[in-house]
């Protein structure tokens, strides 16, 4: 990933950092072991602005403190980012509660 980001520059949505490398979006807690990983395949300008046309959904396990080493738990394509951001971000929040459900019963 990219060089360290300041607290200013992060982007928080819905309690959790959302970082941007180039064409590809991390969503979720560094810390926890789950975060989803969005790829913009392809984009079309409207308005002077890039609009991602393709983009591919990756729910990752945390291997380590790299991403790289992630393992692929889920993936899915859909066409417009709302659309990912909507499937990712139900994926999180599904396996981070289902975690914290196995912790709590174990």
């Amino acid at each position: 990933m990219a060089a360290a980001i300041t607290e200013r520059e992060k982007l928080i949505y819905r309690e959790k950092p959302l970082l941007r490398d180039g064409n590809v979006l991390y969503f979720g807690d560094f810390n926890e072991n789950f975060i989803v990983r969005f790829t913009i395949l392809e984009s079309e300008k409207v308005n002077d602005l890039d609009m991602a046309k393709k983009v591919v959904i990756e729910l990752l396990e945390k291997c380590g403190d790299s991403i790289d080493s992630a393992k692929l738990t889920k993936k899915a394509e859909r066409t417009s980012m709302w659309a990912a951001l909507d499937i990712g971000i139900y994926w999180l929040e599904d396996m981070l509660e289902m975690e914290k459900e196995f912790l709590k019963n174990s």
